[in-house]
Order: structure tokens, then C-alpha cells, then sequence
């Protein structure tokens, strides 16, 4: 039986800061797929979308969702452009509280396809990726301290991300200069992230291990304690990254969920 401790660990909003790129991502990739959006807009409110992306950015799950923000942001302010029922009376805060809500009805009313969104999203970031590399990686930035963490940890490290794999590892070795073994990246594809947490407990050589799970997302984190199978994990909800104060004090209130903070995820991990 293997001892130790095995941590699976979120990348986007524990790591990376990638705010600032996927918004400009979704900036570019909207006006591919939706170029009739665009007339209307001009410099000073494509700068107003990438800062609302900034305050909108806890509720994103899964990359693709950002363009259906850029364009629900275009409609809220251009009613000419309008396709969407609940655009009309619609502020930023609306959309902050209520996107689940919020996104099957514009996926449907525009008729939009989330495969062909996400292909569009990576098809995108790869063209930024291999026309000038500097400017992508500089539009992300890890959090400080937290790549340390990682360079030095001596726990078994897997990286549980609803990210494109090699984005993740392409950021890790550009901006850490870490070389992370991409078989220890579970990205976007792999399957949801409590299928990839009951793959890791399964695998014969993790037998006794004590299994951590580190997140941004107060709603994934939850969908983990849905899971009997799943009993095992501790769960830990950072202090930085893409949640709300609400979300953290709620938090407080569900036992099986710890708070950490950096300092204290740099002591764990190592």
C-alpha cells in the first residue's frame, strides 16, 4: 500500500490568473462567430466587456462560456444587436447571480453549439499561441507564491482543470518554468472533475493514500460532496482565485470544506 498524499489541484483561478487572456480570447473569438455583434463596438466598449469579464469571471466553468459573456455584455448595452429574451434590464450583477440559470436560455434562443465554441475558443488562443507568444503568456500571471508550492512539493500532484491540457502546460513551463508530465494533467475532455477524482482514488499505486482536492469554485466543490464515493477527499476552497466573499462565507458553513490560504497551501503541499 502506497502512504503519503496525493493533491489534485484546480489550475485556472489556483494557479493561473488568466483573466485577462481568456477574456481577450473570447473578445477575438466573438468577433469570428459573431461578426454582425461588432459594428456598434468600439475601443472604449471593448475595454468596458474585458473589465465587466473581470467581476463576471467567478461564475465560468468551462472556457466557452466566456464568449457567451462577451456577447451577452454587447446585447446588454447595443439593444439593436438583441437576440436574446433576457438581455433587456439585464446589469452585470443580474448576470453574476443567475448565469445558470442564464445560459441555457441564450445557448438556445441564439442556437449555439458548445462543442463548436470550444473548438473556436482553442482554435483561437492556439493562432495567438503561435503568432506571438510573448503577448499570450504575458496576459496571464500566477498567483504569488504558488508555483513554488508546486516546484517543491513532495506529494503526489495531479492538475484537475476544465482547461484545455495544453494551455495549462504550455502556462506552467512559460511562466514557472515548470515542466509539468502532461499524463498528470486531467484538462478539458477528460470527463467531469468528480469522474477524474474517483480514476485517481482507483489507480492501484494510490491505495492508502490520503487524497486533498483544491478549488476556486465553491459550486464544484459541492458537486464533489454529492458523491458518497467521493467521502474520502478532503476539499479545500482557496482564498484567492475566482470566487466571491459570499461564496467564502458560505463555505465556512459546510464542514467537510477547509479555507487556505497561500502560505498554508505552500506548507501542505510540501
Amino acid at each position: 500500500m502506497a502512504s503519503g498524499h496525493l493533491y489534485a489541484l484546480d489550475f485556472d483561478g489556483v494557479f493561473c490568473d488568466s483573466c485577462g487572456e481568456s477574456s481577450l480570447s473570447a473578445l477575438k473569438a466573438a468577433k469570428i462567430r459573431w461578426p454582425f455583434l461588432f459594428g456598434e463596438v468600439d475601443s472604449a466598449m471593448e475595454e468596458w466587456i474585458i473589465d465587466q469579464m473581470h467581476i463576471l469571471r467567478p461564475v465560468v466553468e468551462t472556457g466557452y462560456e466566456n464568449l457567451l459573456l462577451v456577447r451577452l455584455l454587447v446585447e446588454l448595452k447595443v439593444p439593436s444587436v438583441r437576440k436574446s429574451s433576457v438581455a433587456e434590464g439585464l446589469s452585470v450583477e443580474t448576470i453574476l447571480e443567475n448565469w445558470l440559470k442564464l445560459k441555457p436560455t441564450i445557448m438556445s434562443e441564439w442556437n449555439e453549439d458548445k462543442d463548436s465554441l470550444i473548438d473556436l475558443f482553442g482554435r483561437v488562443r492556439d493562432e495567438w499561441i503561435e503568432n506571438d507568444l510573448p503577448s499570450w503568456i504575458g496576459a496571464n500571471r500566477f498567483y504569488p507564491g504558488v508555483a513554488d508550492a508546486l516546484r517543491f512539493s513532495s506529494s503526489e500532484v495531479y492538475i484537475v482543470t476544465t482547461k484545455q491540457s495544453r494551455f495549462a502546460e504550455a502556462l506552467l513551463r512559460e511562466l514557472a518554468g515548470i515542466n509539468f508530465p502532461s499524463e498528470r494533467i486531467y484538462g478539458l475532455g477528460t470527463g467531469p472533475k468528480v469522474e477524474v477524482l474517483k480514476k485517481l482514488q482507483a489507480m492501484p499505486q494510490h491505495t492508502g493514500m490520503i487524497f486533498h482536492f483544491v478549488e476556486d469554485r465553491l459550486a464544484t466543490l459541492k458537486n464533489v460532496i454529492k458523491e458518497p464515493e467521493l467521502n474520502e477527499w478532503n476539499l479545500y476552497l482557496v482564498t484567492w482565485g475566482y470566487n466571491t466573499e459570499k461564496e467564502r462565507n458560505e463555505a465556512l458553513k459546510i464542514s467537510r470544506i477547509r479555507l487556505v490560504d497561500v502560505p498554508e497551501f505552500s506548507k501542505n503541499l510540501k
